[in-house]
């Protein structure tokens, strides 16, 4: 991770993970549709505000990534709010083909343990 231009009262309101990170929550901006979580460092959150695209930090290959760049599958940003708290980051964003590195349309549709609304239905 490098040192930032994030504008400093943002930064200042972050809360962030002992490593420095914190949770952001990509959403398609149309349909609200829940697509990933990506972690994001102050230097990511100062590129996505400032490129209109997402990038994350990979904790795994401890670099930054932009969402699309090698995968094709861009995310481009039409909003991004912090949390009451200010511990997560939401990305309102266009996505371009699959969300998931699996190369799905969004990193929770496998293993749903709960779906009231069409048990409820039924």
């Amino acid at each position: 991770m490098s040192t930032s231009s994030l504008d400093p009262a943002i930064a200042a309101r972050l809360k962030r993970s002992a490593d420095g990170l914190v949770p952001a929550i990509a959403q398609q901006y149309d349909t609200g549709e829940v697509l990933m979580l990506g972690w994001m460092d102050d230097e990511a959150l100062h590129r996505t505000l400032t490129t209109g695209r997402c990038t994350y930090w990979s904790r795994s290959r401890q670099e930054y990534w932009v969402k699309g760049d090698t995968s094709g599958h861009f995310q481009h940003v039409k909003s991004v709010a912090l949390d009451c708290d200010a511990d997560t980051v939401l990305v309102r964003v266009d996505q371009v083909g699959a969300a998931c590195h699996t190369g799905t349309r969004t990193c929770f549709d496998t293993d749903v343990l709960l779906r009231k609304a069409e048990a409820e239905a039924e």
